[in-house]
């Protein structure tokens, strides 16, 4: 089958919807709704678990063994550790980001009585007042402090406000939209994720798609906090294909462009299967893609296995520039990895004995173990002389 055309237009547009929309870990509820609603207007059946996350079924020609795609809406933010007696907020971070990147973000807190607008920034934060010092002051989450733009002189008067111990802090995204297919804004890292799968669903729907299973499209709502898939899988689910971002960075061979599979993260190498399968159907479909290791890395594929599923995982990413800073990718990444998500939704089933959780040998993969076929070594002469 042919891959299928992605509208970039649509998964652009969805994008900026959902960077506009505020979403750290622990505070995701419109966004779910969000989604939700879009994914209802796709016409797609969804339910939604006690905490939001989502499942939403494309039925196919069996119900087993099913697939899933999955991406994550939460993204990294802040909570109010402490009200200062300066009349600023001490934070503690929501996910693993550093506070270099969080030095001179604007952010809204929300309280009980509402959302407030402020701006992180380092305790030393005047040039004309400490000089130097504020070149050579320490980095930590500790040597930050978040500015309310209210009138908050002291503690007394941040209470008189409503603001409180473990209010949620979301950073601005900052996004922009460039001519040349470049992004560049915060929590590209999973919104970008997101946004590829309601295109790759999109497209299955708009061409007609047959499946030959039902595919699960999942969205999380904690990865960033470690918890991500451990509860959103259903016991019929065999594999499970992960979107997220992958770090283009020296050492690194994540790009930009076209599609990152990972083959292994910190946790230890993914399905062999599965992610040799995400490599035939690039081969097959003429999709760019390189392989990647990472080493302080961790997916949903990560929180479904150490949750107890018993699920294939593969990871496909789109290199980001930055990650968990003012990140950076390119559109031919998010489109590229789309195509691959309709080649692996409309492929044909591997491993049929995957229907059940537990079945005799017979049908079980196998792994090449035979040597490998080595050409013939060249003649090689004496040092200086031809061969």
């Amino acid at each position: 089958m042919p891959r299928l055309a992605i509208d970039t237009d649509y998964l652009t547009a969805t994008l900026k919807a959902l960077l506009a929309i505020p979403s750290p870990s622990g505070y995701t509820d419109t966004i779910v709704r969000s989604c939700g609603a879009e994914l209802r207007r796709l016409g797609v059946e969804t339910e939604t678990t006690r905490r939001g996350a989502i499942r939403a079924k494309l039925p196919g020609q069996s119900a087993q063994p099913a697939r899933a795609v999955i991406a994550h809406l939460d993204t990294l933010g802040a909570q109010v550790k402490q009200l200062k007696d300066n009349g600023r907020l001490e934070l503690v971070p929501i996910g693993h980001w550093s506070a270099r990147f969080a030095e001179g973000a604007r952010v809204t807190i929300f309280t009980e009585r509402g959302g407030y607008r402020g701006t992180i920034l380092p305790l030393k934060a005047s040039g004309h007042t400490y000089g130097d010092e504020v070149d050579t002051a320490p980095i930590g989450w500790q040597h930050v402090e978040l500015r309310v733009d209210a009138i908050a002189r002291d503690r007394g008067d941040l209470r008189h406000l409503g603001f409180d111990v473990g209010d949620i802090v979301a950073v601005d995204p900052q996004p922009e939209f460039l001519d040349n297919g470049y992004i560049v804004s915060r929590h590209l890292d999973d919104k970008a994720g997101v946004a590829i799968l309601l295109a790759a669903l999109e497209a299955l729907i708009r061409e007609g798609s047959p499946l030959p299973v039902d595919t699960f499209w999942l969205f999380s709502v904690a990865e960033e906090v470690g918890v991500g898939a451990a509860s959103v899988l259903t016991q019929n689910i065999a594999s499970m294909l992960t979107v997220d971002n992958g770090t283009s960075a020296p050492g690194q061979s994540s790009s930009e462009f076209g599609v990152t599979i990972a083959m292994a993260d910190q946790t230890g190498p993914f399905d062999w299967h599965l992610t040799k399968r995400m490599v035939e159907l690039c081969r097959e479909h003429d999709i760019r893609y390189q392989k990647d290791v990472f080493r302080y890395y961790r997916s949903d594929c990560a929180s479904a296995i150490e949750a107890g599923e018993d699920v294939r995982t593969a990871l496909v990413t789109f290199g980001v520039d930055a990650s968990h800073g003012y990140e950076r990718i390119h559109l031919h990444a998010l489109r590229s990895i789309a195509e691959l998500v309709t080649a692996y939704a409309t492929s044909d089933v591997e491993f049929w004995r995957d229907a059940e959780p537990v079945a005799p040998l017979l049908g079980f993969p196998k792994q090449p173990m035979k040597p490998a076929e080595q050409p013939e070594a060249a003649a090689v002469g004496e040092p200086g002389e031809p061969v």
